[in-house]
């Protein structure tokens, strides 16, 4: 009996395929793209989608003054 995957193994997939691309582009195969880990989250009312799609827009602001930005 065939299942449907799980969202983890998605992600996985997804991010294992793009950082062979990725890596690929760059000439650099192996180098890590992605951090370690993903929050998920179910997304229960409108406040918590506003509260997400806030953080989505703004978290990359803040890039900059990020302690793992290797730029800085």
């Amino acid at each position: 009996m065939n299942r449907a995957p799980t969202v983890g193994e998605m992600i996985r997939g997804f991010k294992t395929r793009c950082s062979r691309l990725i890596n690929k582009k760059r000439e650099n195969q192996g180098c890590p793209v992605w951090q370690r880990d993903y929050y998920e989250r179910v997304i229960r009312n409108d406040n918590e989608l506003s509260h997400s799609r806030e953080y989505i827009i703004n978290n990359p602001l803040k890039w900059n003054d990020d302690d793992y930005n290797p730029a800085t």
